[in-house]
């Protein structure tokens, strides 16, 4: 059965090759200038905003409650989005088991 911590090390890897091949093509202002073209893409971004504010609030209690600093993470979240929370997870110590109902708690 898969942890999160592998879930999260499956996920990042190819995640992070997009990212860069993204930023290597049309650069950090680039992607973010992708979005501001369109009502599609203010909303593609606001959802990701949202999204990401939801797993910063999950992340700095977990955080918190094994002993870990949240801050870095917060911090790269904020500069890397997504990446920075799936780091979290897969230098995480935790091996929870990923379940159906796992989201709910």
């Amino acid at each position: 059965m898969w942890n999160r911590r592998t879930l999260a090390i499956v996920l990042l890897i190819p995640f992070s090759l997009l990212t860069l091949y993204a930023v290597f093509e049309v650069g950090n202002i680039g992607i973010f200038d992708y979005h501001r073209h369109s009502p599609a893409g203010w909303q593609v971004f606001a959802d990701l905003v949202v999204a990401l504010i939801l797993v910063l609030s999950w992340l700095v209690v977990d955080a918190r409650k094994s002993g870990r600093n949240p801050w870095p993470w917060v911090v790269a979240t904020l500069f890397l989005g997504s990446i920075g929370p799936l780091l979290y997870l897969a230098l995480s110590g935790k091996r929870a088991p990923v379940a159906a109902g796992a989201a709910r708690g």
